[in-house]
């Protein structure tokens, strides 16, 4: 029984705001880690890792960072630590905190220190670099940020599981978004809020602004306009469009499972599956399930199972899925969906899925709630009910995926992301990840430019 992060405890912060206290313990024994970790464990509050620090007096301590969800939990841990000799608080920060004046900013790549650095960045020097671009459109490529710029493109209609809130209040994610690129794989993400529900309109406004940009990143816009958006920008534009929430995630959910059909000791054609969600995730994570192997999906939606000749609630994606999937044409309920059933993927809304139906499930299931920020079940109940694999939303993040994915689409120059580089990824990220986890480390850099380097391999074959 593995996952990628700890699967016996639910996740205690589901929503509210989250606190994070760093916390310092010298280590001359005033408090030793267990104590901080029962007192922390009191109010179901997360310990981050633990690193030496060197603090002003005679010589190194401990500091480790605890989250806590809302100010009644903040409390709590504070009175639970109260007692505890020598431990200090030295900062307290939440979200809101963490976002002033926003998660990203525009840096510069070159030093203006002397009236002769502004002249050859901008004025005069700079005319001679138009005139290149001017004789040799392609140079621009080189003597431009192009290589290393996206645009991350929005409409505010399906916002990480808030639903359609509007560009303006979407705009943290996207800026979260162009963070994780920085940081991780260099990348340069600019935040496009585009006011509108209208395909047409999305579509002219990123054909408008694409020349500025190495790439396009669709985020957060809901189905089944996604679809069209996609499909229209990647027969306008000569650079890669993406979007994240359908093949980010897929690419992501493909790498956990080829691990977990490991773990399980089973083959994909030998599987049959589950997917509840019909949206751009459920979509997109369907096809590479089907393209994978795996021996039937059936999908359901809302209204039922997704089956041949159905006409309540369809639409020309879910058309196709139908004549993709569901090869016995199963008409049953969700509960009756689940019986002998070897995987169950869930990119829907929370606590919809029961023991029960876990129960019913072929033994040793794979069982991956993925709706956010809560699943469809919790961890621990599914586990409780005999999956031998699970892992939710949080431990299978499309951020282990798209900055490799952008990042070597731009090395390669490559017209269009493709499923041979998605699969690339997919493939890269199941090989690095520990033995016994189904995914690595988000945070570790290399795995980055590892998918990286396989995704422009793909791209060049």
């Amino acid at each position: 029984m593995a996952d990628s992060g700890d699967m016996r405890r639910s996740d205690p912060h589901p929503r509210a705001t989250i606190f994070a206290l760093r916390c310092r313990f010298p280590d001359d024994g005033g408090v030793t880690l267990r104590e901080l970790n029962a007192a922390a464990g009191q109010v179901r509050a997360m310990m981050g890792p633990v690193s030496k620090v060197r603090a002003q007096g005679p010589g190194p301590q401990q500091e480790t960072t605890v989250y806590v969800s809302g100010r009644g939990e903040l409390d709590r841990f504070r009175a639970a630590t109260a007692a505890l000799r020598g431990l200090e608080i030295v900062a307290i920060t939440d979200e809101l905190a963490l976002h002033q004046r926003g998660a990203i900013r525009m840096a510069s790549r070159v030093t203006i220190k002397t009236l002769g650095d502004l002249r050859m960045v901008y004025t005069p020097g700079v005319a001679s670099v138009c005139e290149e671009i001017y004789r040799d459109p392609a140079q621009a490529w080189n003597l431009t940020g192009l290589c290393d710029r996206i645009a991350i493109a929005t409409n505010g209609t399906a916002v990480l599981g808030l639903g359609d809130i509007g560009i303006l209040p979407s705009l943290p994610v996207m800026e979260g978004k162009a963070a994780i690129l920085a940081e991780l794989v260099d990348i340069s993400g600019v935040p496009l809020l585009i006011e509108s529900k209208d395909v047409d309109t999305f579509v002219e406004a990123v054909v408008n602004v694409a020349p500025s940009f190495g790439a396009i990143q669709i985020e957060d816009v809901a189905a089944p306009a996604c679809f069209a958006i996609e499909d229209q920008l990647r027969a306008r534009l000569d650079i890669p469009v993406f979007h994240d929430d359908q093949h980010g995630t897929s690419t992501v959910v493909l790498a956990a499972l080829i691990n977990a059909l490991r773990q399980t000791g089973r083959q994909a054609r030998d599987c049959t599956a589950l997917m509840l969600g019909a949206g751009a995730a459920g979509t997109a994570i369907t096809k590479v399930l089907l393209g994978f192997g795996i021996g039937d999906v059936v999908v359901y939606d809302s209204a039922g199972p997704l089956y041949r000749g159905r006409t309540v609630g369809m639409n020309p994606y879910k058309e196709q899925l139908a004549q993709m999937t569901n090869r016995h044409g199963f008409r049953g309920t969700l509960a009756e969906g689940f019986v002998g059933k070897d995987i169950f993927i869930g990119v829907s809304k929370p606590h919809v899925v029961s023991k029960e139906m876990i129960r019913s499930m072929a033994k040793d299931a794979i069982v991956f709630p993925l709706s956010n920020p809560i699943g469809e079940i919790d961890k621990a109940d599914a586990v409780e009910a005999g999956a031998a694999v699970v892992a939710d939303g949080r431990d299978i993040n499309n951020a282990l995926a798209y900055p490799g994915i952008f990042r070597g689409a731009l090395d390669a120059r490559a017209p269009d992301i493709t499923p041979q580089m998605e699969l690339a990824a997919a493939e890269t990220l199941s090989q690095l990840a520990p033995a016994g986890q189904l995914l690595p480390r988000i945070l570790d850099r290399r795995i980055h430019r590892k998918v990286a380097e396989a995704v422009l391999a793909a791209a060049r074959a």
